[in-house]
């Protein structure tokens, strides 16, 4: 791993923090080639869940606004892998803390932001393989987009942003999560987060309070604005979440960022302190 020495120069220092970072990235890709069978499996566990809600539970589903379920299901599943991703991002973040790979590169000659540019970039590749097979696998159940390739490519910006979001609370729980037993339990706390959204169902269908958790879910502003832009049944609504969804699925991802982003690097910076 070749690390190189610190400038005085802010654009050296930039230089620095980017080098460095793509050698940690290039470390997570190795893992990645030296355990292909658990990527494959990531990969296809998301698929999986796609085609499991569209075909054994799509016949039962009515659309609101009508439409197929699979136009309106997809949308919601890609929506939804972003947000299960932060279960790999703080997973693999705590494994480094608590086997003291963190503090090894700590006490390395680097950039002090190059662990988290890494991690951030590695994460954002893998979101990336991700969609491209969610799509290639929707693609071939019959959902189309209908809005031009302009408007796809904006809405997997979207996802995209709200991936990133997440990988700063991913970064941040992981390095405040030390034990495997706290672990376990934020995994498990991922799970209502995305199922209570529109990822597969209407709010409206819901309880009048389970309902209104619903429609303030980040996931739900990112699934509500990529059926709109991909030209998708969304579940529609007269409340003003429902009336902005662009808008929520950009305010969300920025407030997120400023909020965890900051306390993940000085969580990463007092780590031994």
């Amino acid at each position: 791993m070749t690390l190189t020495a610190p400038s005085r120069s802010p654009l050296a220092r930039l230089r620095w923090a980017f080098t460095d970072g793509w050698t940690i990235t290039r470390r997570d890709l190795t893992h990645w080639a030296n355990q292909p069978v658990q990527f494959v499996v990531n990969l296809l566990f998301s698929v999986m869940v796609l085609l499991m809600f569209g075909f054994l539970f799509g016949g039962a589903m009515s659309v609101p606004g009508g439409g197929g379920y699979q136009d309106f299901l997809v949308p919601g599943v890609l929506a939804l892998t972003m947000v299960f991703g932060v279960e790999a991002t703080f997973t693999a973040v705590s494994t480094d803390a608590q086997r003291g790979v963190t503090d090894r590169f700590r006490s390395l000659p680097m950039a002090p932001s190059a662990v988290v540019l890494g991690r951030c970039t590695a994460d954002l590749l893998n979101a990336v393989l991700t969609l491209a097979a969610l799509v290639v696998a929707g693609l071939l159940m019959g959902w189309r987009w209908h809005n031009g390739f302009a408007a796809a490519l904006a809405a997997f910006g979207l996802l995209l942003l709200l991936r990133l979001a997440m990988l700063w609370l991913g970064i941040y729980l992981g390095l405040v999560t030390r034990s495997p037993e706290a672990v376990m339990a934020l995994q498990i706390l991922v799970w209502p987060l995305g199922f209570l959204s529109n990822a597969f169902v209407a709010p409206s269908t819901m309880p009048g309070w389970l309902g209104t958790i619903a429609e303030w879910n980040p996931l739900s502003a990112t699934a509500a604005a990529t059926r709109e832009l991909f030209g998708n049944p969304g579940w529609g609504g007269e409340g003003w979440l429902a009336q902005h969804p662009l808008l929520l699925a950009l305010l969300w991802p920025a407030v997120l960022t400023a909020v965890f982003c900051p306390l993940a690097i000085r969580r990463y910076r007092n780590l031994s302190r």
